[in-house]
């Protein structure tokens, strides 16, 4: 699958990732020479400002690094240049998720953050409160929305079109609604977006558009478009943290809005809440009741978030149950149950039958950032 990614004028979504190395044989022996100190001396080709050394201050720092062949009298050149890259996104990795604050020494950091919240009671709305930079990661909080829509491995949100029935399609994007449903780490944000930053990223047939409309209170509104598979989403959301005294919980106030265009659908959907405890037994959850609606087809869906019992010794966290139902008679036609990374399953209650709605291994584990494929594109700094 081809690639491309845009940041327009985000400040945070694109970050150097030292990993990201890309080996070229110089073929032209006159695109530069050595002048001894190990650097290929020629124009850089993505960076004009390499030449003078400002290179070496380029917001995406891009480098040529001589090397030399074994065995070669004179050595050859090989240019080397890193690529910018997005920050890899929230995912479960194949042994396990990393939402345990305690894998991250995270009694220290518990520590300092009660002494930060020592100064506000109970239900306090802590959305203006600074956090040390040590907390921060290094991505935008709208590269966390918009991955969760075009970093998935397999194409559930094209699939939502793709429904023979109503029924099938309210599958589909019930489906797609737990997929966006990501591991978020312990006592970590990312930064939160400058009025008017943007974020863009297109892969294959989907673009991805979010920016920040709202500073105070902070707003961000999602849009994403599929001209092939006809459909087009508009979410924007209004996080609320709150003080608990032994936890933090985030509101998520907005919506989620879906319209299959071929169709004549539109589904809306909420999302769940996200809990950060400090004790007895640190780490994140997703909590809360969301609800999946289409007006059009009378068909709504609940998906419960279910939160981990107070010392976490009943069965396993990350628990999901809910149902599928006709919303005019109340009629329920599906039940499901599982982990929402893990395997939900689904249970037809006119026939019994169980399968498999969604599993966490083939949409959100091990997977990885788009590359960028157009380097012209970024702005220097």
């Amino acid at each position: 699958m081809s690639f491309f990614a845009k940041t327009g004028e985000s400040r945070h979504s694109l970050y150097l990732n030292p990993a990201a190395i890309i080996p070229i044989e110089d073929e032209d022996e006159d695109d530069g020479e050595d002048d001894g100190d190990g650097y290929v001396t020629a124009e850089e080709e993505f960076c004009d400002e390499v030449e003078d050394g400002g290179g070496r201050n380029c917001a995406h720092k891009f480098l040529q690094v001589q090397s030399f062949k074994a065995g070669s009298k004179s050595g050859s050149f090989v240019k080397e240049r890193r690529i910018p890259t997005l920050t890899e996104p929230f995912r479960l990795e194949r042994k396990g998720s990393f939402q345990d604050g305690k894998k991250k020494g995270g009694a220290g950091i518990v520590s300092t953050v009660m002494e930060l919240l020592k100064g506000f009671r109970p239900g306090s709305d802590i959305t203006k409160l600074q956090l040390p930079p040590q907390f921060n990661l290094p991505k935008s909080q709208l590269q966390v929305y918009g991955e969760a829509v075009y970093c998935c491995g397999q194409d559930y949100l094209g699939m939502c079109a793709a429904g023979v029935t109503p029924v099938d399609r309210m599958l589909a994007v019930v489906r797609f609604h737990l997929s966006t449903t990501r591991p978020a780490p312990f006592l970590k944000a990312p930064y939160n977006p400058v009025l008017g930053e943007t974020h863009h990223v297109s892969v294959g047939e989907l673009n991805v558009l979010c920016e920040q409309v709202s500073h105070n209170p902070p707003v961000t509104a999602l849009y994403a478009t599929n001209e092939v598979k006809k459909l087009e989403m508009l979410w924007w959301h209004q996080p609320v943290p709150r003080f608990y005294g032994g936890y933090v919980e985030a509101s998520i106030i907005g919506q989620r809005r879906l319209k299959l265009l071929e169709h004549q659908e539109t589904y809306e959907f909420t999302s769940p809440n996200l809990q950060i405890r400090f004790f007895p037994n640190a780490g994140t959850a997703w909590v809360g009741s969301t609800t999946v609606k289409c007006k059009e087809t009378g068909l709504e869906a609940v998906v419960n978030f279910k939160p981990k019992t107070l010392f976490g010794m009943r069965g396993s966290s990350n628990k999901v149950s809910g149902k599928v139902f006709e919303k005019s008679s109340g009629n329920v036609l599906y039940e499901l149950n599982g982990c929402w990374d893990g395997v939900v399953t689904l249970k037809d209650k006119a026939t019994g039958i169980t399968s498999t709605l969604y599993d966490a291994q083939d949409a959100i584990i091990d997977i990885h950032a788009p590359a960028v494929a157009n380097l012209e594109v970024i702005a220097k700094s």
